[in-house]
């Protein structure tokens, strides 16, 4: 009976597992994931229980103990992952692939001259950004708006869960604080991305 119910016991979990963590992952839910994770550390103590039953059944009651032991070194390792993951996404953290895909947008877009600033961050399930690129100061307003747009579409296709993508454009020049003067002061982090 304990067999069949840790068996039992494993399934479930695993099926509960695996809808979640897809489901988490598919809509950029780390709650849900971290749900996922939670029902397959069940599903794995289900499995653990079964080795545990029979190694007493076969004679060797120390089993039991070392099992429960490890089962409680297993959950406290899934719980410390859970909490740095809910931790970061409490802090608007952002994962650095996310922003390595935009940072690669933006380098292969024409008519960029220079990645000033990249900001992301989580609002829920869904990421917002916020550039300023830099172009060529000869350009039209609609000329620039267009490469920002380009940009912005790039964007979208290439960054999972990006929900808004705010492109300021600047007129380039070799002063970082150039067309700036009256703000430049107040930004906290004035040096372009990259230097």
């Amino acid at each position: 009976m304990v067999a069949a119910a840790a068996v039992i016991g494993f399934l479930g979990n695993e099926a509960v597992a695996l809808l979640q963590i897809r489901k988490g992952r598919e809509i950029g839910s780390a709650a849900l994931v971290a749900d996922g994770l939670h029902a397959r550390t069940d599903g794995l103590t289900s499995l653990a229980v079964l080795v545990a039953a029979l190694g007493s059944w076969l004679g060797y009651p120390i089993v039991d103990p070392i099992i429960g032991l490890l089962i409680g070194v297993a959950i406290l390792f899934i719980t410390k992952d859970a909490i740095v993951t809910m931790w970061y996404r409490l802090m608007d953290a952002i994962e650095p692939e996310y922003l390595a895909d935009a940072e690669r947008v933006v380098a292969e877009q024409g008519g960029v001259k220079q990645l000033r600033r990249l900001r992301m961050r989580w609002m829920g399930h869904r990421i917002y950004a916020d550039l300023c690129i830099a172009v060529d100061p000869a350009l039209s307003t609609a000329e620039s708006h267009h490469i920002a747009e380009h940009l912005r579409h790039d964007l979208f296709h290439a960054v999972p869960y990006l929900a808004e993508a705010v492109v300021h454009v600047d007129p380039w020049s070799l002063e970082p604080q150039g067309h700036h003067e009256l703000t430049y002061h107040h930004d906290p982090v004035p040096q372009p991305v990259g230097d």
